[in-house]
């Protein structure tokens, strides 16, 4: 791990501390993930396997258009991969790590596929606005928060995080339940429904899972340290994947061969069929 850079208590903005629970059963998982709009999974990665998603994350290369990519051309380290899982076989096993797959099949279906993987090595940057994924349906306050009105969920994104995460180091915030809000929030809101934004701080190997709709947005990294950092997209059946350049887009030949069968439909390979 790299160590902890000091910055000063000046730099750094209070926020308040997301209360993070480790839900046993599949049954409390499901619960909390309609109630709250994420679900936080305790090392679910050891040690080992945090350091070794690390090192591959600083080999990979882009081979797409910087359009789609970014890698600094200094070499400090900081850089963006979109289709992660197209870059080494080591990925691939993050299309359906044990304990994330299951909370995302019983989500979303167990014919769900990912629609991106994101290796994010972020270095110093600003907070990102308050947003959500994508909300796909707009709704009034009164009846969006009318218990009898539940938007399905159709995009969720698990979170990999590869390094302890403090308030410096700009952690993911979330505002809990604001799923259930009617809107998209604007740019600097930070609370729905006299709740605020809260900081996932979470350990290295630890994985928050989270609904497309929740409110939430990634905190200023204040040091000189990068963040690491997977994102993983799954989606319902029927939304579409998005892995650039799109139409040109091959999947590489060799990694594809070492995939499972669940993998495989993860990435993609459904049943044939136009309504299968």
């Amino acid at each position: 791990m790299q160590p902890t850079q000091q910055t000063s208590t000046a730099e750094v903005s209070s926020k308040l501390a997301a209360e993070l629970t480790a839900y046993e059963s599949r049954e409390e998982r499901s619960q909390a993930m309609e109630r709250d709009g994420f679900v936080f999974l305790p090392a679910v990665l050891n040690p080992e396997q945090v350091q070794e998603l690390r090192e591959c994350s600083d080999r990979i290369k882009s081979v797409a258009t910087p359009r789609w990519d970014f890698i600094d051309p200094e070499g400090s380290g900081i850089k963006t991969i979109q289709n992660a899982f197209n870059r080494d076989p080591l990925y691939l096993e993050f299309l359906d790590k044990p304990g994330v797959i299951e909370l995302v099949e019983d989500t979303l279906g167990e014919d769900c596929h990912i629609i991106q993987m994101t290796q994010w090595n972020t270095g110093k940057r600003e907070e990102q606005k308050m947003h959500a994924d994508w909300k796909p349906i707009l709704l009034p306050d009164d009846v969006a928060i009318d218990p009898r009105v539940k938007i399905p969920p159709l995009i969720m994104t698990a979170h990999f995080y590869l390094d302890d995460m403090y308030e410096a180091l700009g952690p993911t915030r979330v505002v809990p339940g604001s799923h259930r809000a009617g809107v998209r929030p604007e740019r600097d809101q930070d609370k729905w429904n006299e709740t605020e934004e809260q900081s996932i701080l979470c350990q290295a190997g630890d994985v928050i899972v989270f609904r497309s709709d929740v409110w939430h947005r990634g905190g200023a990294n204040r040091t000189d340290q990068v963040r690491y950092l997977l994102q993983v997209h799954y989606a319902n059946r029927w939304i579409a994947q998005r892995f650039p350049p799109f139409l040109s887009f091959q999947f590489d030949p060799e990694i594809l061969s070492k995939a499972t069968l669940r993998q495989r439909r993860l990435l993609g390979e459904h049943r044939p069929g136009p309504f299968a």
